[in-house]
């Protein structure tokens, strides 16, 4: 995900940290991965711009679109629940969830924001895997046409750069701990597609 130019990350600072820490993990943006894209179909000429913005970033980032498979919803609550399905199966490295979800004149908005996102971190947090946000909270459709917009500042095109990054950091990070008796993670919880 980008930062505006004022709260960017300095150049150096993670090599700076690195200089003094006893251990400094950092994931790339390379694939390959196998992903899966989430796609709200709500708000959809936003949504299938953030999706051709995915889609372009996991291309540019080495991962083969026939590695990528594409689930589709009627609407943002209904992300997390398919994310969690695709990610039970044992199949996918990260998920993409792509949705926009723009203010209107009723308090509907911050429920459905909310839920989603809460959802959606929840998966990530039971299954291991990342789930990547990918879901434009706007006042406007026109800030939401902005962020859905061509190039690498498309949101679903960061959302996809941060899926693989995030990938690339957990497997530089140290395993779970793993019960011996049963292979699963020490918490008891079982691992994706373990039910």
């Amino acid at each position: 995900m980008t930062s505006s130019d004022d709260t960017a990350l300095p150049a150096g600072a993670i090599g700076d940290v690195a200089q003094i820490v006893g251990h400094c993990y950092v994931g790339d943006a390379l694939g390959p991965a196998r992903v899966a894209v989430v796609c709200a179909k709500f708000n959809g000429a936003v949504t299938a711009r953030l999706l051709d913005g995915a889609l372009s970033g996991l291309k540019d980032h080495g991962v083969p679109l026939e590695a990528v498979d594409v689930a589709w919803v009627p609407g943002a609550v209904e992300l997390p629940l398919a994310a969690s399905r695709l990610l039970w199966t044992g199949d996918y490295d990260a998920v993409i969830a792509l949705g926009a979800v723009i203010r209107g004149d009723t308090a509907h908005f911050d429920f459905v924001a909310g839920e989603c996102a809460a959802g959606l971190q929840r998966v990530a947090l039971d299954t291991g895997v990342p789930v990547v946000f990918g879901v434009l909270t706007t006042d406007t459709i026109a800030q939401a046409q902005e962020r859905a917009g061509p190039g690498e500042s498309n949101k679903g095109y960061e959302a996809a750069v941060t899926a693989l990054e995030m990938v690339s950091l957990l497997d530089l990070l140290p395993p779970l701990p793993v019960d011996p008796d049963s292979g699963d993670p020490a918490d008891g919880e079982p691992g994706p597609g373990e039910l």
